[in-house]
């Protein structure tokens, strides 16, 4: 089993670019109501991406995650749904409101999709995973 990694100079920036991102994101976690959970999400996939530039990671632990994340993300997709029916949406960068639980499902629905999507990219940026 090969562990060469097939990321170019290109691949290997927009990771460090990734793992930053994730990683700012597991921080400012750690003030969330249910901070364990999402800063385990974030900062796996801060990990995965760091990585990925020196290591090949399996596809299929991978896929595993992004499947997940998406199945996680539909469970938020509701509040994502009760978001779009607004008039203020810029609510959703202002400060948690309890009484607009759809702002934080919001978040939530978006944040899985984007660290879906990161680790897609890790998927499809690499020619030899198994």
């Amino acid at each position: 089993m090969s562990t060469a990694v097939k990321t170019n100079k290109k691949g290997k920036a927009i990771n460090v670019v990734l793992f930053i991102l994730f990683f700012l994101f597991a921080i400012v976690q750690l003030n969330d109501p249910d901070p364990i959970l999402w800063f385990s999400i974030y900062f796996l996939t801060a990990i995965l991406c760091l990585t990925a530039n020196y290591k090949s990671i399996p596809k299929k632990i991978l896929w595993i995650l992004v499947i997940a994340f998406l199945l996680f993300a539909l469970y938020h997709f509701s509040y994502f749904m009760d978001w779009i029916k607004i008039d203020h949406k810029e609510e959703l960068f202002g400060e948690m409101v309890y009484k607009k639980p759809y702002l934080e499902g919001t978040r939530e629905f978006l944040g899985l999709l984007i660290a879906a999507g990161a680790l897609f990219y890790q998927i499809k940026s690499t020619k030899n995973n198994s």
